[in-house]
């Protein structure tokens, strides 16, 4: 441990919750260089959703290799990223009647956020973009300054703006397409006419943060009648996370652009892309860059993992067992602990459970890490403990991991009652 602790940066976080070295992943599965496995109900934060090491999609990119396909290529055309825009097409786009054109971005999520807002900015001639509380949209300026958590905001170390803050569904009461709605309306409001809306559906970071049906009607509707654009943020939510392959199918409603990172890549390769409306495609070529747009291998094993797992709805209804699976164990520990818990939340496979405070929480992650299992926290106060394993998890690899968590809970709940009396 001792390189890390004198070479590598104090930024990271991951590890000082988790410190220990792993060398070897399958599946669900990571295993640390003494042979000790843990379950992995993190998963790369969304960025593996079919797990470590998926069998069908390392073949295909080792069989790539091997044949010394194209690895780095710019934005030259490239026979793996024909295969990728065909199999967007065919399995996901055609079968939902989505008509966008794919923008190649730099590899990572803020990168395609920061696109994305440039891009609605430059069509409508307007700077500001409405984002909404408890929202996590990445680090970069533009983005951070979307994001809400104060934490990350903090590291920026310049005046953060261009963004109009509305409340997220349900939060605190507050009716904030209301106020959104009302402002707009409202010459004398003080509110600059918005280039766009950006959101997540289900908000990660923020605590699982549900938004309804209803609620993204609404937006939508809002959004129409002002010219406003529509962004959805589905980088954390998509690609099956919630249920569907886009977190915004169950509200019938058709965003003007997506951002797509994380498990867009299908086996935890970066890769990063924004789905826009063929008539908001008015980049001059070359005006948002990136060396690393052409990641030739992550479209190999993105064209795979569409192939492999959206081609029928078998997948779904996997998701949707296993969420059925997770949710039962949640709400009984929501029912037997009320000292511990508020809430469940999340949709999906996009679960977690609102504890009491943060404290709680971060009880639950550590006893889980000593008793075989990595799950995470999120939230305000990281007071939701976050269930985020790998789509792909077998019925009885989920029961495993359940059952950590509730032998944890019970441990945790012992000992804050013995301290009480």
């Amino acid at each position: 441990m001792d390189i890390f602790h004198q070479k590598e940066s104090k930024v990271r976080s991951y590890s000082n919750h988790f410190p220990v070295v792993f060398t070897q992943a399958k599946g669900c599965w990571l295993e640390t260089e003494d042979g000790h496995k843990y379950l992995d109900f993190l998963s790369g934060a969304g960025a593996l959703n079919y797990g470590h090491n998926n069998d069908a999609l390392k073949q295909a990119l080792l069989d790539y290799i091997e044949r010394d396909g194209l690895t780095h290529g710019l934005d030259l055309y490239s026979q793996a990223k024909a295969d990728f825009l065909t199999a967007l097409t065919q399995y996901i786009l055609e079968p939902r009647s989505l008509d966008y054109k794919v923008q190649f971005t730099g590899p990572t999520g803020t990168n395609a956020v920061e696109a994305a807002m440039k891009l609605a900015r430059k069509v409508t001639g307007r700077t500001n973009i409405i984002a909404f509380t408890n929202g996590f949209h990445g680090c970069s300026s533009g983005a951070l300054a979307a994001t809400g958590n104060q934490h990350h905001r903090g590291g920026a170390g310049m005046a953060l703006s261009g963004i109009t803050r509305i409340p997220y569904d349900d939060y605190a009461d507050v009716d904030g397409l209301t106020l959104l709605e009302t402002m707009l309306n409202d010459n004398s409001s003080g509110l600059d006419k918005p280039a766009a809306v950006l959101l997540e559906v289900v908000q990660g970071e923020g605590g699982l943060n549900a938004a309804s049906n209803l609620w993204l009607q609404r937006l939508r509707r809002i959004c129409t009648a002002h010219g406003v654009l529509m962004i959805v943020d589905d980088i954390q939510a998509g690609c099956g996370r919630t249920g569907t392959f886009f977190s915004f199918e169950p509200a019938g409603i058709v965003p003007d652009m997506v951002t797509l990172s994380k498990s867009i890549g299908g086996y935890g390769l970066p890769m990063a892309i924004v789905l826009l409306k063929p008539e908001l495609d008015q980049w001059l070529p070359g005006e948002h860059n990136g060396t690393f747009r052409g990641n030739n291998h992550a479209f190999v094993t993105a064209a795979k993992a569409l192939e492999t797992y959206w081609a029928d709805h078998t997948f779904e209804r996997h998701i949707r067992q296993r969420s059925e699976q997770v949710n039962r164990s949640l709400n009984k520990a929501l029912d037997l602990y009320p000292n511990l818990f508020s809430q469940v939340k999340g949709r999906g496979l996009m679960k977690g459970i609102a504890c009491k405070n943060g404290e709680i929480a971060a009880a639950i992650s550590e006893g889980c890490f000593h008793d075989g299992m990595i799950i995470e926290t999120a939230g305000p106060d990281d007071e939701v403990v976050k269930f985020f394993c790998p789509l792909t998890i077998t019925e009885a690899e989920l029961a495993q991991g359940l059952d950590i968590f509730t032998g944890v809970v019970a441990e945790v709940s012992s000992k804050i009652t013995k301290k009480a009396s």
